[in-house]
């Protein structure tokens, strides 16, 4: 008896080690990195980086990617710089598409941590619940791709969020990727973009401006793109109420 119950602690232990894992390395990594993830510190650092890049550009591209990957996995504050230096060392492409790379990883690392540890479990909890939390889970079910990219495509929703409420719905990982990918490619290339004219910010001495996303002609297209992911639920909704 005794021992079926060490092997059970055993067990649910092992399964909370990849959160647990990334708990511990947010904290490392906030403690250590908190100085270096800043709009202060790329600029102090922008002439050392960009001879970096000019002399070994594979290996800038391989360490940004891996950076920007740890970033998110470890949910440090420190998202929007690397973009902007995905930009700064790149250009809007392949910058763009560096960084996409970069967040999606990380993104998907902490995804899986989260679902490996409880998000099967509360999953299985939520499906058999009654009232208006089943419905909800219904909902989620019923139209996976239509909210996993209205996650990523509204610009009100924190990406830390959005990288765990779907390991609490079951969604699969294939999905969870591929709708990361493409649902944060329109604000990553409006960040890069960004990234890629601070040479003349920095001349200036001045800050970028990251509240460019909510300009009109920014905004309107994600906007417009978040009423193209919200049509299928609609549809559906419409058609539901015919079958009635």
């Amino acid at each position: 008896m005794s021992d079926s119950v060490d092997q059970q602690q055993h067990t649910q232990f092992t399964r909370y080690l990849p959160l647990i894992a990334v708990a511990i390395g947010a904290g490392v990594g906030w403690y250590l990195f908190r100085d270096y993830l800043s709009f202060e510190a790329l600029a102090n650092n922008r002439e050392a980086l960009i001879a970096f890049r000019d002399a070994n550009y594979l290996l800038t591209v391989l360490l940004f990617v891996l950076a920007y990957a740890l970033i998110v996995a470890f949910s440090l504050p420190g998202a929007t710089i690397a973009t902007l230096t995905g930009g700064f060392l790149f250009a809007t492409f392949p910058g763009a598409l560096f960084n996409v790379l970069g967040a999606t990883a990380g993104a998907t690392a902490i995804f899986l941590a989260a679902q490996t540890s409880f998000g099967a479990q509360l999953g299985a909890r939520l499906e058999g619940s009654e009232g208006i939390t089943k419905k909800f889970k219904d909902a989620i079910d019923e139209n996976q791709w239509s909210a996993l990219f209205l996650l990523r495509l509204v610009p009100a929703v924190p990406f830390f969020i959005a990288n765990l409420l779907p390991a609490f719905f079951e969604v699969p990982t294939r999905r969870y990727v591929i709708s990361t990918f493409f649902g944060i490619m329109p604000g990553a290339i409006v960040y890069t973009s960004v990234g890629a004219g601070l040479g003349e910010v920095f001349a200036r001495g001045e800050t970028p401006d990251l509240g460019i996303i909510f300009e009109p002609q920014i905004i309107l297209p994600i906007l417009g793109l978040c009423a193209l992911a919200t049509l299928p639920i609609i549809l559906k909704a419409v058609r539901g109420k015919k079958g009635l």
